[in-house]
Order: C-alpha cells, then sequence, then structure tokens
C-alpha cells in the first residue's frame, strides 16, 4: 500500500524523533523472514529497548538526516529494517544478532555508532558492549580497587606487629 504525502512526512518526523535520541543503529536486511518470525522481533524488540521499524529507503535517508545516523545513509539499499538503540549502545547489536543466530534470513548490513558507519561485519563489536548496570559495576570495581590496596598497606603494620608479638610469646612459652 502506498504512502500518501502526509503520511511519508509523519513517518520521517517519527523516525527522525528516534534517531535524534538513539545511542546506535543497525540495518539489517530481512528478505526471507516470514511475518511470524518479524512479529517475534519486534516483541524481543521491545523488551530489550530497540525501536524496530521497515521504512522506505528514501525516507530513512531524509529522516537520519542532520543525526549522527547520517553517515550510513549510502549503506541503505535494499529491504531494510532499522534497529535504533534506545536505552544502551549495544541492545541493537544484541538483539540483531541473538536474532540471527537462529533466523539466518536476518543479515546486519549497515552498523552506526558516533557518527560512524561501520560494516555489518562488526555487529560482534556492537553487541559486546556493557549495558548500562555492567559498565556501573566495571566502573565501581575499578575505583574499588585503589581503596583496598591502601587499606591493606595501612593495616599491615599493625598486623606485622601482632603476628611478632605472637611470635616471641609462643617461643616463651615453649622455652618455659
Amino acid at each position: 500500500m502506498a504512502l500518501n504525502l502526509e503520511q511519508k512526512k509523519v513517518v520521517v518526523s517519527e523516525v527522525a524523533e528516534v534517531a535524534s535520541s538513539a545511542h546506535s543503529v543497525v540495518a539489517a536486511e530481512y528478505i526471507g523472514l516470514t511475518v511470524i518470525e518479524m512479529d517475534e522481533l519486534r516483541s524481543e524488540a521491545r523488551k530489550q529497548g530497540v525501536y524496530l521499524r521497515v521504512v522506505k529507503n528514501s525516507l530513512a535517508k531524509r529522516a537520519v538526516e542532520g543525526t549522527e545516523f547520517e553517515c550510513m545513509q549510502d549503506g541503505l539499499v535494499g529491504p531494510m529494517i532499522l534497529a535504533f538503540s534506545q536505552e544502551d549502545p549495544g541492545a541493537a547489536g544484541r538483539l540483531i544478532k541473538d536474532f540471527s543466530k537462529d533466523h539466518d534470513k536476518l543479515v546486519a548490513k549497515v552498523i552506526a555508532v558516533g557518527g560512524q558507519a561501520l560494516p555489518g561485519s562488526e555487529l560482534d563489536r556492537l553487541a559486546k558492549l556493557p549495558t548500562k548496570d555492567q559498565a556501573i559495576a566495571m566502573l565501581m570495581s575499578v575505583m574499588k580497587a585503589p581503596v583496598e590496596k591502601f587499606v591493606r598497606t595501612l593495616s599491615e603494620p599493625h598486623a606485622k606487629l601482632v603476628r611478632t608479638i605472637a611470635a616471641v610469646r609462643d617461643q616463651k612459652q615453649n622455652a618455659a
């Protein structure tokens, strides 16, 4: 069903709004996926906080104009589904990677992160990015390590003194 001009403007503005606040986007080719498989993909996307949309390439190119995803315009060729990461940068990558394990018809073609367009082969790199909670945990462990080492260093002289006194006590008890 063809879209009229007003419907096209609505689609472009909706995708542009999502693109302006997204962290990353994956454009994947979906030829051969059934309707049921597409519904599964959409359901997973909602669970993971990923905005998923099938958009004509000409409309997608207009929608990403002026955003950091403008760099991927040349890669939008053929039937594509766009997956925008809303909550953390790796969410769309994980979604497409996990879904494509069981459905080989879904193939990542272009990835855009931080104003850089990457080939679909870089999907693993995007998918391995930590979630917000994982990143915070990693940061906290890095911040905690020097403090723990400092505390151990401060307590070591006292512990060494106690061990020395205990050794002298044991030596005197054995001599008696």
